[in-house]
């Protein structure tokens, strides 16, 4: 083969390749508010329904379907009416879905004092920063947060005062969004531990360290 043919051949190799060069650097060069050159351009800029607009495909006109019935998210079943609605039976759970320790009692004192504080105080007495502003202004539609010490509160099952907090209950709102099942519960185990410390008994003290409270 002459030389002159296969310098031939390599040159019209290399130009072949210009093209994509091209092409790659037009992609990866920074464009700031150009559109960038699209080689594909259905794979960049692909049909699509704007919010609301109406399709002719479906019967029912409409272009965002409806999810099918009984359609749960990955994740979601919750299926564990003690874990996630705080009831055994169709009562009012007595009794934790979980073994409560120090970390769970401290993780429930951060969310107490994130979500509950604002209203209920810090102590739970029902005397907030929210609460004391709203009598500042004399609000006369205000409805005072209640005292978590009072006794229908402290007589309420466990699963009841998780209910109210994944709920809402009257003019609180619910915080179920806010808060995933197992700090809705840690949230309830502070307030039980807050409605302890103001009414305990002695006998509510270890018999080893009740001659350290006399």
């Amino acid at each position: 083969m002459p030389r002159w043919f296969l310098n031939l051949m390599i040159v019209g190799a290399l130009i072949t390749l210009v093209p994509l060069a091209m092409v790659a650097k037009e992609r990866l060069t920074p464009r700031g508010d150009r559109t960038r050159l699209s080689v594909f351009p259905d794979m960049d800029k692909t049909a699509r329904y704007s919010a609301q607009e109406p399709s002719s495909f479906f019967a029912d006109g409409r272009s965002a379907r409806p999810e099918p019935a009984g359609t749960v998210a990955r994740g979601a079943l919750m299926a564990d009416d003690h874990l996630h609605r705080g009831q055994v039976d169709g009562e009012w759970a007595d009794s934790y879905p979980m073994t409560l320790d120090g970390r769970q009692l401290e993780r429930g004192r951060d969310r107490y004092d994130v979500f509950c504080a604002p209203c209920h105080g810090y102590s739970g007495h029902g005397d907030g920063m929210v609460h004391q502003r709203a009598l500042a202004l004399g609000e006369p539609a205000w409805t005072p947060p209640t005292d978590l010490h009072s006794e229908i509160v402290r007589e309420r099952p466990v699963g009841h005062l998780y209910n109210t907090i994944a709920e809402g209950i009257r003019n609180m709102p619910a915080y179920g969004p806010q808060l995933t099942p197992s700090d809705r519960w840690a949230v309830v185990a502070y307030v039980k531990a807050l409605q302890l410390s103001q009414n305990a008994s002695i006998e509510d003290v270890p018999a080893g360290k009740r001659d350290l409270l006399r």
